[in-house]
C-alpha cells in the first residue's frame, strides 16, 4: 500500500521531530550514496536535518521545579504559541521534587507521575505534558545541553542538536555530591545510593524493595538525610543515620531545636551517630555494600547506603561568561545576570537578599518557585526599557 506523497513527507517530518537527531545527519552523506536510501528515509534524514537546528525567543534550560512555575508565568504574560522552550536532560515534564523523597517512597500508596507534576507544591494548577503542547510552549525533553555560548546566543546538545534564543533563563539546579567525587573507598559499590532526579527515586525504590527488612545507613543530617531516614524506617528496614556535625541540621536547628528532632527520630527507631564520618565502604563479591566505615573506627552493616551531603549548583556551562559570586551566578534582584537577556533562577542564582543586605545563593524549593515566577514577571518591563535605551 502506497501513500501520497504530502502525506509521506508528513510522516516523515514526525518522525524527524520525534527523532531529532539521526545517527548519521544528511550533510553527511555523499550524493552518490542518497539513490541507495528509500525516498521516505530520505525524507526523514533531511527533516531530521532542518530539525537540528532550532530557534525561540525564549527558552528554559532546565527541567526542575524553576522551569514549571516559569513556564506558568510565561503563559499568564500571553507568551505565543512557539515562542518558548523548556530543555531538560531528564525524560519527564517538571515536577515538585520535594516528593521524591517523602511520598514516592512510602510502602503504600506512594506518590507517583503525573500526581505531583508543577505547581501543585504551591496548591496551583498541574501542569501534565498536554498542558504544554496546548499553550504552545516546546517541551524538549531527554536532551543534555553540553555547550552554552551565550555571546552567540546558541545551546549545543550532546547529540549534535542547536538551539538558539533571544531571551534566556537559567534553571539548570544543582547536582548531588558523590562520595567518589572525593575518592572515598568503596564508594562505587552497588546500592550506594543518591536523591536529586525522578530515576534516582526509581534505583531506591528497587533497592528498598529487594532488602526489605534490612539495614540502611543514611550519610548526612541535613534535610535529604532527615527525610530519608523517616521514610526508610516507614518502610520496616533498621536505620541508622551518620554526619559528622555535634547536631542534625546545624545550619537551621539550634542545639534544642536539634535535640527534640534527634529524641523524636530515637524514639521512633532511628539509630543516630555524631561526630564521625563514613571513609570507606566494604563490599562483597558482586560488588554490593556490605559495611560502612567510619572514621572513629566504628564499622556499621549496610544492605543500603542513602548519601545526602548537600549539592553543587550546575554553573560549569557559564563558567568564564558570566559574572559569578559565592558558587553562583551573580544576578541583580530581578535575577538578570551580567549578560543582559540572560537570567538565573533557583539554585544556581547568588543574588541580592534584602533581609540582610547581602548576597546570598539558596537551596529551597520555594525560592525556587518564587525567582522563576519573579524573573518573567519583570522581564516585559525590563525589556522595554533595553530597547528604549538602545534607541536614544
Amino acid at each position: 500500500m502506497h501513500s501520497d506523497p504530502a502525506t509521506t513527507t508528513s510522516r516523515c517530518l514526525l518522525l524527524a521531530r520525534i527523532y531529532p537527531s539521526p545517527l548519521l545527519p544528511s550533510s553527511q552523506i555523499a550524493p552518490s550514496q542518497r539513490a541507495f536510501i528509500p525516498s521516505a528515509a530520505w525524507l526523514t534524514l533531511s527533516a531530521a536535518g532542518m530539525a537540528s537546528e532550532k530557534h525561540f525567543k525564549y527558552i528554559i534550560l532546565g527541567g526542575g521545579v524553576s522551569a514549571g512555575y516559569a513556564a506558568r508565568e510565561f503563559a499568564q504574560q500571553g507568551v505565543k504559541p512557539g515562542e518558548l522552550a523548556i530543555i531538560s536532560k531528564e525524560a519527564v515534564a517538571p515536577y515538585e521534587r520535594p516528593a521524591l523523597s517523602k511520598g514516592y517512597l512510602f510502602p503504600q500508596n506512594a506518590a507517583r507521575l503525573p500526581g505531583f507534576h508543577v505547581c501543585v507544591g504551591s496548591g496551583g494548577q498541574r501542569l501534565l505534558p498536554e498542558w504544554y503542547s496546548e499553550t504552545g510552549i516546546e517541551l524538549i525533553l531527554s536532551t543534555e545541553i553540553v555547550k552554552a555560548d551565550l555571546a552567540s546566543k546558541t545551546l549545543s546538545s550532546a547529540t549534535g542538536a542547536t538551539f538558539t534564543y533571544e531571551i534566556l533563563l537559567i534553571a539548570t539546579g544543582s547536582s548531588v555530591i558523590k562520595l567518589t567525587d572525593f575518592g572515598t573507598q568503596g564508594a562505587d559499590s552497588n546500592n550506594i545510593l543518591y536523591l536529586r532526579e525522578i530515576d534516582d527515586a526509581d534505583k531506591l525504590v528497587a533497592a528498598i524493595q529487594a532488602k526489605k527488612g534490612g539495614k540502611a545507613v543514611v550519610v548526612g543530617g541535613g534535610y535529604i538525610g532527615l527525610e530519608l531516614s523517616a521514610v526508610l524506617k516507614i518502610n520496616d528496614l533498621d536505620v541508622t543515620m551518620v554526619f559528622p556535625e555535634p547536631w542534625c541540621m546545624p545550619r537551621l536547628f539550634t542545639a534544642d531545636i536539634a535535640a527534640f528532632y534527634e529524641g523524636y527520630y530515637t524514639n521512633k527507631g532511628v539509630k543516630i551517630v555524631k561526630g564521625t564520618l563514613a571513609v570507606g565502604f566494604d563490599a562483597d563479591a558482586n560488588g554490593d555494600v556490605t559495611a560502612v566505615k567510619l572514621k572513629d573506627g566504628t564499622v556499621l552493616e549496610a544492605d543500603i547506603v542513602v548519601v545526602g551531603v548537600g549539592g553543587r549548583p550546575l554553573t560549569t556551562l557559564f563558567k568564564g561568561q558570566v559574572a559569578e559570586e559565592k558558587g553562583g551566578i551573580k544576578t541583580d534582584a530581578f535575577f538578570e545576570t551580567s549578560v543582559p537577556g540572560v537570567y538565573a533562577v533557583g539554585d544556581v542564582a547568588t543574588f541580592p537578599l534584602k533581609m540582610y543586605n547581602e548576597l546570598r545563593r539558596v537551596e529551597h524549593v520555594d525560592h525556587s518557585r518564587k525567582s522563576a515566577e519573579q524573573a518573567v514577571k519583570v522581564r516585559p518591563s525590563r525589556l522595554s526599557l533595553m530597547f528604549k535605551m538602545s534607541s536614544i
